[in-house]
């Protein structure tokens, strides 16, 4: 059981820690802390924290350094997170100001929060499974191709390129479009891609070349609805990693796997506990499950029209959890106002 004074002693350890890269010895938390103690004081407190396996000794004779299991209690006994300055939520405004649709409000967070903490940066799309289509387009651009337009009630906005190869006059046209209209809006993303997908099967026996070009664009919006039902992260800042792989104590290829391949955090992502305030950290060797022992991730929930995703950063453990909690949660907490707006506008 680690007293009150022992868990001043960590925060101590781990502040300095985080601000100097230096292993904490007793004579400089007497020196930098207002302790009222003795060296001898604080270093039979660093005994017990030692103990307790929450401090280890990177080296003989060294001063200490938080383990996984320090840097744990220390988030867990924050007693308040640091409130960011005017400038910082000033940055998170001009970042996420006059953003257009939400792939570039997403765009815009992780870029913000990149900036703000100097991390990797990791946003998780809402699910869309539930949405609602409320519109399709269809725009022919000349030479075959077409550009086909989905839009949900949730703000996803998706557009994508097709070769249909038929040129289609406006009466054409406009019979996809509403034949589109009547398989798809109003109705959830699940229930509109099961129709297209029944559409297209009743359609295949039929060799018409009119009739195929027809089915390409019914097949790319099938596309487009199966990616609003995927879970999907956007990030940013992947080259902080360099700059920082003296942080971590081995090798950061795990971590750019990671990156690359995204299902792993996503997974990690969907699997912290977040507590009664949405904030979540899951921290060194709680992430060996994942692959991803030598890094922690600290996220905040936000609302999208009521699906609820995470924000979030990853780093190596040697990270400024109070400052960094702050940032997401703020960031969280602007993202759930802006999508507010924007549902409201519609």
């Amino acid at each position: 059981m680690v007293s009150e004074r022992g868990l001043q002693v960590l925060r101590a350890i781990v502040q300095d820690y985080v601000d100097t890269r230096e292993p904490v010895g007793s004579k400089a938390i007497v020196e930098r802390h207002a302790f009222g103690v003795s060296a001898a004081t604080i270093r039979n407190d660093m005994a017990l924290l030692e103990d307790e396996d929450l401090i280890a000794a990177p080296h003989t004779s060294s001063g200490r350094v938080p383990t996984d299991k320090g840097y744990r209690v220390f988030v867990d006994h924050l007693a308040e997170l640091r409130p960011l300055t005017p400038a910082q939520r000033s940055a998170i405004a001009s970042f996420l100001d006059d953003s257009g649709d939400l792939d570039d409000v997403l765009a815009r967070t992780v870029r913000a929060l990149t900036q703000l903490t100097g991390q990797v940066a990791i946003v998780q799309y809402p699910s869309f499974a539930r949405a609602n289509v409320t519109h399709v387009e269809l725009v022919q651009l000349g030479g075959g191709r077409m550009l086909v337009i989905v839009v949900t009630d949730t703000g996803r906005v998706s557009q994508r390129l097709t070769l249909v190869g038929d040129e289609f006059d406006e009466p054409d046209l406009a019979r996809i479009r509403a034949e589109l209209g009547t398989l798809l809006v109003g109705r959830p993303v699940r229930d509109g891609l099961q129709r297209i997908e029944d559409r297209l099967a009743a359609s295949a026996a039929h060799a018409a070349a009119h009739v195929r070009a027809t089915d390409e664009i019914v097949r790319t919006v099938a596309e487009e609805l199966e990616e609003f039902r995927q879970d999907r992260l956007v990030m940013a800042g992947s080259a902080t990693l360099a700059r920082r792989e003296a942080d971590f104590r081995g090798s950061i290829y795990p971590l750019l796997e990671a990156i690359e391949e995204q299902v792993t955090i996503l997974r990690l992502m969907g699997e912290m506990v977040a507590d009664e305030h949405g904030l979540a950290a899951s921290i060194g060797r709680e992430n060996e499950p994942f692959g991803l022992a030598e890094a922690s991730v600290v996220a905040s929930d936000y609302d999208a029209t009521g699906s609820r995703a995470r924000v979030g950063v990853m780093g190596p453990t040697r990270m400024d959890y109070p400052t960094n909690l702050a940032a997401v949660r703020a960031v969280a907490r602007y993202l759930t106002r802006m999508l507010e707006q924007d549902e409201s506008t519609r």
